[in-house]
């Protein structure tokens, strides 16, 4: 299981785009700025019709990659294309992965993401009690399996997540849907304490927006942050502009730097231990 290593060393940034979000080559030089700029690992949305996670922005961006003609083999093939060297995860719904066997189940689609190099997955509507039969295939192909952890998660669904989960956790920082915010919200130190005795990095997600954001979330123990309509809203802006995939590119780079500063500066800026 390889995602771990992302947070080996330092807080993880982890951002997210939906591949072929506003088209395939475009969207190819968007996540290769990303690596660019500082990814630690790179969340790639696999678009879903019925995304029920996602707010607004990630919507639209999932309608312009549809539209564009992106497909689960497209999406492989795009994976194959990239060149950073970077752990990729896939994050879709199970819908795509189940059927993409033609009723086989989890295996074929497991065995292909491993095939074209992806590391990890993040299936946002399969809860922990129903996920048997994918960690089953993640385990026999090498995929990590990464859980999102709600604020309301707990009990025995929080424990079929721990028994399950690894690469790393992607903990929810506020109910809702995901997309950009002006603040971070304050139960997140509360979200940490609740998995502090889970053995697997923690890497909280839902409304990061700037360098500021990550660098308070690190600080109250994050291991990573994970940055998706913050850098969606980039993409969109420059789609409906009709700026140059090279502007847009560097806007995301920048826009990676500064997130990635701020999970440093948090790390910082946590106690460190006594020395005895």
């Amino acid at each position: 299981m390889g995602l771990e290593r992302a947070f080996a060393d330092e807080p993880a940034f982890v951002p997210y785009l939906a591949a072929g979000d506003p088209n395939y080559e475009a969207s190819l030089e968007y996540v290769e700025a990303l690596a660019r700029g500082g990814a630690d690992a790179i969340e790639l949305g696999l678009p879903f019709s019925e995304p029920i996670a996602e707010g607004k922005t990630i919507q639209n961006a999932i309608v312009r990659s549809l539209e564009a003609g992106m497909t689960p083999d497209r999406f492989f093939e795009f994976v194959e294309d990239l060149d950073v060297d970077v752990p990729l995860v896939c994050m879709t719904y199970y819908n795509l992965i189940y059927q993409y066997g033609g009723g086989e189940g989890p295996r074929p689609f497991v065995e292909k993401a491993a095939a074209v190099g992806i590391e990890g997955l993040v299936v946002p509507d399969l809860p922990g009690e129903e996920a048997g039969p994918l960690r089953t295939a993640c385990d026999e192909f090498g995929l990590d399996l990464v859980f999102i952890v709600a604020p309301t998660t707990k009990g025995d669904r929080l424990e079929r997540m721990l028994e399950q989960v690894s690469g790393y956790v992607y903990v929810q920082a506020r109910l809702g849907v995901t997309g950009a915010r002006e603040d971070v919200d304050d139960a997140t130190e509360e979200s940490l304490a609740r998995l502090s005795d889970w053995d697997v990095p923690k890497a909280v997600g839902f409304g990061i927006k700037t360098g500021d954001h990550a660098e308070r979330i690190v600080s109250a123990g994050a291991d990573g942050v994970i940055v998706g309509s913050a850098l969606v809203d980039i993409v969109a802006e420059g789609h409906e502009n009709g700026d140059s995939t090279d502007t847009v590119a560097d806007r995301l780079e920048t826009k990676a730097r500064e997130l990635k500063d701020g999970a440093l500066r948090g790390a910082s800026e946590r106690p460190q231990p006594e020395r005895t």
